[in-house]
């Protein structure tokens, strides 16, 4: 059975020698201290290895089941459960007006992580429930607030966000679920909806589900569609479950991974629900609850990769075949550990690289969320707007690669299901699809956040860049890190210039680019982020620090990075800049 430790050294390392938390101007950051981090940390932790991944391999072989109108999850996910609500770890980042702990987001995304990797399926009835809580506190009534937030940041309740239909996806101004206004102010919600994440279980009392439909009067399209918040069970006035709302569930998708979630098609027969912010303005709101899930989305992409990661390691060290072709390294075998290959080495410092970096990316993102959220930052709003395509759609593209990795190290072992790596590769494949396809975060980066605000954004990010590199000038211990950051800024400056030059006159030229920019951008982040770590490894060892095996073996890592990946940068130049041609030379009827 695969085995989970959560990387808590490497998060306090983010956390305090890189991103150095309790230097912040931010309000809530100079209190989260190195015991108090590590506290938390070793507490999810424990939770983690001991309760929830357990689970992970038995939940994806059980799945969950409808029978009489009752989806039931795997054995063990109640209890499970009840730990995760005894912990109060739903509310760890949020307001303690509703039941919360008021820490940083970016404290959420640290434990947010070791659960996902742990058991990423049922740490989703968290997450959905973290998100709609989210949306609810952006625009959501005082009523609404005080009816429905505390039980679901105690997880009493659950919550879930409902969007897709049959017949449209990402195109949702086609949507045709309909609300009816009532004399009540209510309305009565009509359609279905599908792929819907948690939608219906037995882990809580009542499933608050976040529907987006159309009421009368709201026109074609997007501008049309409005939010309601529509319980499974009514909420009397004084907070105690009504009768059950007229909504079912149709039935559990059968999918390739995340068994363990149930995955709904809900039906809603004139379900009772009532408005969350202004009417036929239900997009905007939603993507309040949108942005969170892709930002955790992309977490889940590197987060599943580090727990494959785990395993793989494990797996060389452990696994004797073949000798090292530069003498045996334990003669007294049959076999050296296949870890002394070059080839699996290959493939386990392109997993480790990915995963650091992109947690320092994915920590960074956090920090710049709390600065806007807490310190009122329109600029680092701006820029985490920009990064969250890039964060979700890089991360996960990144992480099913180093998942499918993983299971490789394992050879044939990896492909049989009881291993538990078939699962990893499973797992995160979807991250790659669910909110929002990588090919639209990549059209959504390109086409609207790099123009944003006139480009201020990209154009900050680029001097950010420019400045951590100058910063290095005259050390030589730092030019493997920032003469391949140079070189891959420039190579993106370069697509975006290319990008201004032949999109307006052929918007097919940034279009067919766009997914190879993405790739580029993600590329001279992570290497952005390796560039801090290394200058924060030379710090630690500089002073002194005990522990130099560990600062070490991330300069070590960076410098893989620097050296075996940024030079993909080029690549993504080099398709980029050949144009729309090539992807469009054939006519739909000749392919």
């Amino acid at each position: 059975m695969p085995v989970y430790i959560a990387p808590t050294k490497d998060m306090q390392f983010l956390l305090h020698d890189v991103l150095r938390v309790t230097e912040s101007d931010v309000a809530g950051y100079a209190d989260i201290d190195r015991d108090m981090t590590g506290a938390i940390l070793d507490e999810a932790g424990k939770l983690a290895t001991d309760v929830l991944a357990p689970l992970n391999l038995s939940g994806d072989q059980e799945g969950c089941r409808l029978e009489n109108g009752v989806v039931t999850t795997p054995k063990g996910f109640k209890e499970a459960f009840e730990a995760l609500k005894e912990g109060g770890w739903n509310g760890l980042d949020l307001p303690e007006e509703f039941g919360g702990q008021n820490l940083p987001y970016v404290m959420g995304t640290a434990v947010g992580e070791i659960f996902v990797s742990a058991n990423m399926a049922f740490n989703m009835y968290q997450g959905l429930t973290h998100g709609a809580i989210s949306a609810l506190l952006a625009h959501g009534s005082q009523g609404q607030k005080e009816t429905y937030l505390p039980k679901m940041v105690s997880l009493d309740w659950t919550g879930t966000m409902n969007l897709t239909e049959p017949h449209c996806g990402t195109d949702l101004g086609q949507i045709r679920t309909k609300a009816e206004p009532q004399d009540d102010g209510s309305y009565l919600i009509t359609g279905q909806k599908i792929f819907i994440s948690a939608g219906d279980h037995d882990l809580a009392d009542n499933v608050i589900h976040l529907v987006l439909a159309k009421a009368p009067g709201g026109g074609e399209g997007t501008k049309g569609i409005s939010l309601f918040v529509v319980p499974k069970f009514l909420v009397n006035e004084d907070g105690s479950l009504g009768d059950r709302n007229a909504l079912s569930v149709g039935k559990i998708e059968e999918k390739m991974g995340i068994h363990a979630n149930a995955t709904c098609v809900m039906n809603y027969d004139g379900a009772k629900g009532w408005l969350v912010g202004e009417l036929h303005k239900g997009m905007r709101n939603m993507f309040t609850m949108m942005n969170e899930a892709r930002m955790g989305v992309g977490l889940q992409g590197y987060a599943v990769a580090e727990a494959a990661y785990q395993n793989a390691l494990a797996y060389a060290k452990d696994r004797l075949q073949g000798r090292d072709v530069t003498g045996a390294k334990e003669p007294d075998k049959a076999a050296d550990p296949i870890i002394v290959h070059p080839d699996v080495r290959r493939m386990l410092m392109d997993q480790k690289s990915f995963v650091e970096g992109a947690r320092a990316f994915t920590f960074w993102g956090a920090s710049l969320i709390d600065r806007a959220h807490r310190a009122g930052d329109k600029d680092a709003d701006g820029l985490v707007s920009l990064m969250t395509p890039v964060i979700k759609g890089f991360l996960t593209d990144k992480g099913f690669e180093g998942a499918v990795q993983a299971q490789q190290v394992w050879g044939g072992h990896g492909y049989i299901e009881e291993g538990g790596m078939s699962q990893f590769a499973r797992d995160a494949r979807i991250a790659m699809i669910y909110e929002g396809a990588n090919g639209i975060q990549a059209l959504d980066l390109v086409g609207r956040k790099l123009a944003a605000d006139g480009g201020k954004h990209v154009m900050a990010f680029f001097e950010m860049v420019k400045a951590e590199c100058k910063a290095h000038d005259g050390d030589e211990r730092m030019k493997g890190f920032t003469d391949p950051l140079k070189a891959a800024s420039k190579q993106l400056q370069a697509a975006g210039m290319f990008f201004m030059q032949n999109g307006m006159k052929n918007p097919n030229a940034a279009l067919a680019g766009s997914y190879d920019f993405m790739h580029l951008m993600g590329h001279v982040c992570l290497g952005l982020m390796w560039t801090r770590m290394a200058k924060a490894a030379h710090a630690a060892l500089d002073a002194g620090a005990s522990d130099r095996d560990f600062y070490e073996a991330k300069l070590a890592t960076g410098r893989y990075y620097m050296a075996r990946q940024l030079p993909a940068c080029a690549m993504h130049l080099a398709r980029i800049e050949s144009g729309a041609d090539p992807v469009m030379a054939l006519d739909a009827e000749a392919f």
